[in-house]
């Protein structure tokens, strides 16, 4: 029987890589509709660049192909995506070869609503699959040897079934290599589109903070916040509400990263985390209140921790190296942490995309080599000026979700929580630190 020609791959134009960047006016976040009037966010485009990156990455690694289980890899590759709920469930995956355009395997209906309404995909390659939901179905081995030998199939059939396999997630019966890192440095560089939805997910939370500022006072429950951050980024379209951190009063110090039931007090500093997505595109977004006041303290430590941000973000330039960058930050001792281990977490930058954590960041856990010490690339700091957030003890930020930049702590870290009696307090809005009156 005569093998199935494979489909031609589309080819990579030059057009199809460049990240369209506009730095002669302003990043916009327009509304979230499309419109005839003005040019918003091309999602054709996207899918070329995302696909385009991909490939481009793929044929450095010296993968034949990559075969993805990571939600936001597959997300990345095929612009397709299907409920939440399937985050964990490893039930979809997704091939592309060097030589080929993507294949998708989803749940039956899903594959069937990927033919009639992704027309970037062809028809064929949308296809149904089960992996048996984590055991939930049975232990029947058939379902991987099955899945197994269409996928050797297919690498045969677009000729690299005699190269190793890049995998993000698990692994099967044929010789595999890590496939994530590739995909990471396919994911690294945002283009115009990217930068916009990732500007448009942090307006989202611009607003939530002004309904939580309204709606902070004592007797109010971190619970009861979380309720009504959720709603409303719904409400504004978000497509995943995938954590919100709500801390207050004694809770604030060291960070136990939840919430609570607890009620809020008058004095009591909170923080906040909105990490959510528009149209899969995330923000880790933390602002600081203080319910009635704000005290020397605090205010001393905020100040110090914008210090030791805005240092660091003077530095993002080409050419320079993330692990100068995490060498500028505070010592774990300085900051009241036994190691740079324990003060990972509070002490670093990270990017943010389709993934909470994208390259590139920093740390000081490998002796200021954190994140392997790689190179800022071109471009990259004028993506980041004025698009992070920071954290200390209290937490500090400013507007938008590019990067996370923290800095945690100051020496005399119990007085941040005392409750003052000096006359009410209102920081200047532009630096994210609140006094709310009641």
């Amino acid at each position: 029987m005569a093998r199935k020609k494979a489909a031609e791959p589309r080819s990579v134009r030059p057009d199809d890589i460049d990240p369209h960047y506009r730095w002669d006016r302003p990043l916009q976040a327009p509304g979230h509709t499309q419109v005839d009037f003005e040019e918003r966010v091309d999602f054709r485009r996207l899918h070329d660049y995302r696909l385009a990156r991909t490939r481009a990455a793929l044929a450095r690694s010296g993968l034949g192909a990559l075969l993805c289980f990571d939600q936001h890899n597959i997300r990345y590759i095929t612009s397709t995506v299907i409920g939440e709920w399937a985050r964990d469930k490893l039930t979809r995956y997704a091939l592309l070869t060097g030589n080929g355009d993507p294949y998708i395997w989803d749940f039956g209906s899903a594959a069937k609503h990927h033919r009639l309404h992704a027309p970037w995909l062809h028809h064929d390659h949308c296809r149904a699959g089960l992996l048996g939901l984590r055991g939930a179905v049975g232990g029947d081995s058939a379902l991987f040897r099955d899945a197994a030998r269409e996928i050797k199939a297919l690498l045969d059939t677009e000729g690299v079934g005699s190269m190793p396999l890049g995998l993000d997630v698990v692994e099967l019966g044929i010789e595999v290599r890590d496939g994530q890192q590739t995909l990471l440095e396919a994911r690294e560089v945002k283009n115009i589109d990217e930068l916009t939805l990732l500007n448009m997910a942090a307006a989202m939370v611009d607003g939530v903070y002004q309904d939580i500022a309204e709606a902070l006072k004592p007797g109010v429950r971190e619970s009861e916040i979380v309720a009504l951050a959720t709603g409303r980024l719904y409400e504004m379209g978000s497509d995943c509400v995938e954590s919100i951190n709500s801390i207050s009063g004694e809770r604030c110090n060291p960070h136990p990263h939840n919430f609570t039931d607890r009620l809020i007090r008058p004095g009591d500093q909170a923080f906040f985390d909105v990490i959510q997505s528009f149209m899969g595109y995330r923000t880790c977004y933390y602002r600081t209140f203080n319910v009635g006041m704000a005290t020397r303290a605090q205010r001393d430590a905020y100040r110090k921790a914008r210090e030791w941000m805005d240092g660091a973000i003077d530095l993002l330039k080409p050419g320079v190296t993330t692990d100068k960058i995490a060498r500028s930050f505070p010592k774990a001792q300085e900051i009241g942490f036994a190691s740079e281990m324990e003060a990972f977490g509070l002490n670093f930058c990270h990017g943010l995309g389709l993934g909470l954590h994208e390259r590139q960041g920093a740390d000081r856990t490998q002796g200021g080599n954190g994140f392997r010490g790689r190179d800022v690339l071109p471009g990259r700091r004028r993506n980041l000026r004025g698009a992070y957030r920071g954290r200390s003890d209290p937490h500090a930020q400013r507007s938008g979700s590019h990067l996370a930049l923290s800095g945690a702590g100051v020496a005399d870290r119990q007085s941040l929580l005392r409750v003052s009696t000096s006359p009410r307090i209102k920081l200047p809005i532009k630096l994210g630190f609140h006094a709310v009156t009641y």
